[in-house]
């Protein structure tokens, strides 16, 4: 047995991983979701989804029904970081209908004052792991710039408004492929307006991946 299995098992005994939605102790295959909580998750039909400007693929594995839609909360307005390696868990799932040349990847920077009030950024919590799992780095390159009121409740129209000039690149990125990481896509603006930052910036391509798609199961 090498080191890193006995320092896992170490920790499995002193701290076992359970389930983030029911608490049961999980198998070391399972991690954070028990394989009864996994298979009633909403699962989408169609995880990839129909082209967005600027975007070559964009894929969102579930629906933004209960229980993720009020884990995504939990996690965003309560806290709840241990839902973050959870949702990175269900984008690795989801990972095999990524594009083979992705180089990079970006969590959706938040504004640093919203990030000083919550005092993280839950994409990056997402995207951490699901870029360790891909054995790619984290792109840094881009920030949000204006501190936009929040996306719910607008109308598609209203989102795009919102998010013009919202982001902008502070250093010319030396990848390819960025794949963007977001935790909930309902219009795709965020991801769009990303997309045409990061393509402006000199990358070729850029696709999206997000825990679930709001509005259609």
């Amino acid at each position: 047995m090498s080191l890193r299995n006995v320092i896992e098992a170490c920790q499995d005994f002193v701290m076992p991983l359970r389930c983030v939605f029911c608490g049961t102790r999980t198998l070391a295959d399972e991690q954070h979701i028990c394989g009864g909580c996994l298979g009633d998750l909403p699962w989408s039909d169609a995880p990839v989804l129909s082209a967005r400007p600027g975007l070559n693929c964009v894929i969102a594995p579930l629906a933004y029904e209960f229980p993720i839609d009020a884990a995504v909360k939990a996690l965003k307005f309560r806290r709840r970081l241990h839902y973050g390696p959870a949702f990175a868990q269900l984008l690795c799932r989801a990972s095999r209908d990524l594009p083979d040349d992705i180089d990079a990847v970006l969590p959706v920077p938040l504004h640093w004052r919203r990030k000083w009030w919550r005092g993280f950024n839950q994409a990056l919590e997402i995207a951490q792991p699901l870029a360790s799992f891909l054995d790619l780095p984290v792109c840094g390159a881009v920030r949000r710039r204006r501190a936009t009121p929040p996306q719910s409740g607008l109308t598609a129209r209203q989102r795009a408004n919102n998010l013009r000039a919202a982001f902008c690149a502070v250093r010319r990125p030396c990848y390819r492929h960025v794949l963007v990481v977001d935790d909930v896509i309902t219009t795709g603006a965020t991801t769009s307006q990303l997309a045409k930052v990061l393509r402006r910036a000199g990358v070729a391509k850029v696709s999206a991946i997000a825990v679930a798609r709001s509005g259609q199961r």
